[in-house]
């Protein structure tokens, strides 16, 4: 709260042989003592508290000096307020005591309603007027935190011994602000909201809540019939009980008032429309108003029942009376043909009723020739009895009249196209109509069989005449012979057909052998026989010429690359054609046998030519020791083939010890022999120096305690011929009593050093 000052003593001459026992004050003797003797104070001291770092207000100017200083050393007086008052909040505040007391008079009610606000319980209403303990007793104001902060706390005596309503009685939820407001001057003020589920409004906005709650207020119920059955039961007209009406009373009445009711008949399953809309009830209901039937014919049987033209009842009429009626008026009634099966159209529009319905209206046919048969019959031309048409009136006629008639021969299997479409119909159908073929050559038998060059007869031509004429004439006729087996190319487009068929047209081989035969075996160089070239003749040659012919080797098992290209075919082919070898050694014997160094005879180098050469050129050669199972790296890759081969290049081992064992022998430091280190030099060694060795010691001597502890590896492995024997007790301070002692408690404990690696694997005290 207030500094601490430190004072100096600054003391006259007559007091210097006296030890202060107030230590460092910055003040004269004679400020507060006499010279009487030194317990004597001066009435009036020169000592002015108000210039300190602690001034004295009100209250502490009241209080004696040995009050806050219980020591003569000034020094140690407290200026926190905890040092003199004692915390009766047991410190749930801190220790800021001016927070809500001041020092004129402990007490500041403004600081403590300040405080209060920043509580869960800010003081609202008329809980800020009430004094602190009205609410805190003298137990909890020592103990704040037990003060409850639900209204239930203070407020259970107003909660039991409400009357109107009996808060009890009613099973009121104790959560008070649901009715009652913090903010409000008293309790009788309540803001309570009637459930969303029944509004108070209208009629039940003025009621006093024992009008619907008599005995309690749980499980009061929110149907209308509930407290209006004496309503429902006192109404004569009409009568609610003898009519069975549902005891849903929203049907026809509303909040305002029980009574006048409405009821909208619209809601229901007969909506009122038309002449129905002004009819009394009793109209409709003289029966009652349960189950009122809801089609028309159950209230209009007798104006069905007297219809005269058409009669209802002779003819069968549907009691749908909606069918030609409506609500507006009975009559006049309207029929729309154009709902049932068979829809006006046409000249049948204008009709009278009877001249399709002579007989009745029940079962009247909706064909055509069911009318029209005598129309069918009296056709002339073209007979269509004795032509068996069809009597399916709607291909030909339509109803605006029955003639003229017009047949669509696009919708039958035969359309008319070319020159069939200005035929008299007579040029097709003189036998009639019926099983007209519809395939040309049953027209055209004699223009088939007349046509001298090509003969269609003598050479068997197909009697599919679309496959050279069209519909537009017989002649010019034109043969697309790329839609055939052999489409025409190259040289074979201009030549007559005689050129190729000169055998006729049936089987006539479409490969080109049968043609050039004498092509094939006049050739002398490269003698086509003697080879016994394929006689596949498109291998080389084409349609554009026989010669010259274009052989592509690539398209063989030999594609020809590098130096091979401008080799002439004799140079492999010096024995002919067939058989001819593909492999590299079969042409390149002699290249193989005399290369001196290395010599591949006497290494008993593979054949297989395409390991070392290529088809550029026989030498330089190039070998690849990386497509080896000893794939060259570091030093090994600059060195001469003999230093690794110099007993030749078969059976060379690929382990280093072979090329490297004086490397191991002469090795010391460590020396490998003496210290049966494994020959798998690649465990520490690596292909780019061997003096680089990196061997991974599984116990961690760069990491942990051991990191830079070490000099060689004989500090610990203390036998120079046997690396597996190795010493922890050697180098550490580890007498054995001690050792013992320290791990007398530990089951299988032994003073050895494989022991102590056993617990500490990695070196560590706490390993284990």
């Amino acid at each position: 709260m207030k500094a601490i000052v430190t004072l100096l003593i600054v003391a006259g001459p007559s007091c210097w042989s006296q030890q202060s026992p107030h230590k460092e004050l910055s003040l004269a003797c004679e400020s507060c003592h006499t010279t009487q003797d030194w317990v004597t104070m001066r009435s009036s001291m020169d000592f002015d508290h108000q210039k300190t770092a602690f001034p004295l207000s009100i209250a502490h100017q009241q209080t004696t000096c040995k009050a806050c200083h219980t020591s003569l050393d000034f020094s140690e007086a407290k200026t926190d307020c905890a040092s003199c008052h004692t915390d009766i909040h047991r410190s749930q505040f801190g220790i800021d005591c001016e927070a809500c007391h001041v020092d004129t008079s402990w007490e500041s009610r403004m600081n403590m309603i300040q405080r209060h606000q920043q509580t869960l319980f800010p003081l609202l209403g008329e809980h800020a007027r009430l004094d602190c303990e009205a609410c805190h007793s003298q137990q909890t104001r020592l103990e704040f935190g037990f003060t409850s902060d639900a209204c239930e706390g203070c407020h259970a005596p107003d909660f039991a011994n409400t009357r109107s309503p009996s808060h009890v009685l009613a099973g009121f939820d104790r959560t008070c602000e649901v009715c009652h407001a913090v903010t409000a001057n008293d309790w009788q003020q309540t803001n309570y909201q009637h459930p969303p589920g029944f509004d108070l409004n209208q009629g039940h906005s003025g009621l006093d809540c024992i009008a619907c709650h008599e005995s309690t207020f749980q499980g009061t119920p929110t149907d209308c019939f509930a407290c209006h059955d004496t309503d429902y039961n006192a109404v004569v007209e009409p009568n609610h009980l003898v009519n069975q009406f549902s005891t849903d009373c929203l049907i026809c009445h509303n909040t305002s008032a029980w009574s006048p009711a409405v009821f909208d008949h619209n809601q229901t399953q007969f909506p009122l429309t038309g002449a129905h809309t002004p009819l009394e009830c009793i109209e409709c209901h003289a029966d009652g108003y349960s189950q009122t039937p809801t089609d028309c014919y159950s209230c209009h049987t007798a104006d069905y029942n007297t219809v005269t033209d058409p009669n209802h009842v002779a003819n069968q009429f549907s009691t749908d009376c909606l069918v030609c009626h409506n609500t507006s008026a009975w009559s006049p009634a309207n029929f729309d043909h154009n709902q049932t099966q068979f829809p006006l159209t046409g000249a049948h529009m204008p009709l009278d009723c009877q001249e399709c319905h002579a007989d009745g209206y029940n079962n009247t046919p909706a064909d055509c020739y069911s009318c029209h048969s005598q129309d069918y019959e009296n056709v002339p031309d073209p007979n269509h009895v004795a032509s068996q048409f069809s009597t399916d009136c709607l291909i030909c006629h339509n109803t605006s009249a029955w003639s003229p008639a017009n047949l669509d021969h696009n919708q039958t299997q035969f359309p008319l196209t070319g020159a069939h479409m200005p035929l008299d119909c007579q040029e097709c159908h003189a036998d009639g109509y019926n099983n007209t073929p519809i395939d040309c050559y049953a027209c055209h038998a004699t223009d088939y069989e007349s046509v001298p060059d090509p003969n269609h007869v003598a050479n068997q031509f197909s009697t599919d005449c679309l496959i050279c004429h069209n519909t537009d004439a017989w002649s010019p006729a034109t043969f697309d012979h790329n839609q055939t087996q052999f489409p025409l190319t190259g040289a074979h487009v201009p030549l007559d057909c005689l050129e190729c068929h000169a055998s006729g047209y049936n089987n006539t081989p479409t490969d080109c052998y049968a043609c050039h035969t004498s092509d094939y075996e006049s050739v002398p160089d490269p003698n086509h026989v003697a080879n016994q070239f394929s006689t596949d003749c498109l291998i080389c040659h084409n349609t554009d010429a026989w010669s010259p012919a274009t052989f592509d080797h690539n398209q063989t098992q030999f594609p020809l690359t590098g130096a091979h290209v401008p080799l002439d075919c004799l140079e492999c082919h010096v024995s002919g054609y067939n058989n001819t070898p593909t492999d590299c050694y079969a042409c390149h014997i002699s290249d193989y046998e005399s290369v001196p160094d290395p010599n591949h005879v006497t290494n008993q180098f593979s054949t297989d030519c395409l390991i070392c050469h290529n088809t550029t050129a026989w030498s330089p050669a190039t070998f690849d020791h990386n497509q080896t199972q000893f794939p060259l790296t570091g030093a090994h890759v600059p060195l001469d083939c003999l230093e690794c081969h110099a007993s030749g290049y078969n059976n060379t081992p690929s382990d280093c010890v072979a090329c490297h064992r004086s490397d191991y022998d002469n090795a010391t430091d460590p020396n490998h022999v003496a210290a049966q280190f494994p020959t798998t030099c690649e465990d520490c060694h690596n292909t780019q120096d061997w003096e680089q060795a990196n061997f991974v010691h599984m116990f961690p001597l760069y990491t942990g305690p051991h990191r830079n502890e070490w000099d060689t590896c004989v500090d610990c492995h203390i036998n120079p011929s046997n690396y597996q024997i190795f010493s922890c007790i050697d180098c550490h301070a580890h007498p054995r009593g001690e050792m013992d002692d320290e791990h007398d408690e530990v089951n299988g404990y032994v003073y050895d050093s494989m022991a102590c690696y056993t617990c500490h694997p990695t070196g560590e005290e706490d390993d284990r």
